[in-house]
């Protein structure tokens, strides 16, 4: 059975072939159009973010840490990168969800920043864990040092006078073994906590806002 086509029915046949063609070179054309001028993906960096809200004190493990990518243009400066550098460290501070870890959110010579001028980050046990609780980074104290002679009452002498209180990192509070803070202090002052230390006991006065 053979069909014949009219000139006319012909000249509408390939009208709407051409308009299809014509639509379709269209849409092609808008596609590759809009690869081009849409802006590809910055380059990610893998960086160590906080599984989960994680107090201050924690020793990280691999299980409080995930690595997700970030723009490079948005990694903040002393993003950690490597879970082998932050292994067993202590966090100086409270770290919310998600939140990319830095260097100075671990306790350590980091806490002082680049402009220490030759301060030491020196950890400091007191024996009274419940007054750590009281303390936050930025705080001044000046520490004390308790100690009991055999013949006289006991007395107390500043140690420490007005040094910044860096990180407050111990998490778990012992009322047997006190509470761990980190403190700036020069290298003279460190010493004298060292041995205050083995001496006696030591605890801190808040000092006020000058």
């Amino acid at each position: 059975m053979s069909i014949t086509l009219t000139r006319t029915e012909l000249l509408r046949a390939v009208g709407r072939y051409r308009l299809l063609l014509s639509a379709g070179l269209a849409a092609g054309s808008v596609a590759t159009a809009l690869g081009v001028l849409a802006p590809s993906a910055p380059a990610g960096v893998l960086v160590l973010r906080a599984a989960k809200d994680l107090p201050a004190g924690t020793a990280l493990t691999g299980q409080d840490l995930v690595r997700t990518p970030m723009p490079a243009g948005l990694v903040p400066a002393g993003a950690l990168l490597s879970e082998s550098h932050v292994q067993g460290r202590l966090l100086a501070g409270p770290v919310r969800a998600g939140e990319p870890l830095t260097d100075v959110r671990l306790a350590g010579t980091a806490l002082l920043g680049p402009s220490h001028g030759g301060l030491r980050a020196v950890p400091v046990r007191l024996a009274d864990a419940a007054s750590a609780a009281l303390l936050q980074a930025g705080d001044r104290v000046d520490v004390l040092a308790a100690s009991s002679g055999p013949d006289g009452p006991p007395s107390a002498q500043v140690v420490a006078p007005d040094a910044v209180v860096l990180a407050v990192p111990t998490a778990v509070q012992d009322a047997g073994e006190g509470a761990l803070i980190v403190l700036a202090a020069t290298p003279t002052v460190a010493a004298r906590l060292a041995a205050a230390a083995v001496a006696g006991r030591l605890s801190v006065v808040l000092r006020g806002s000058s």
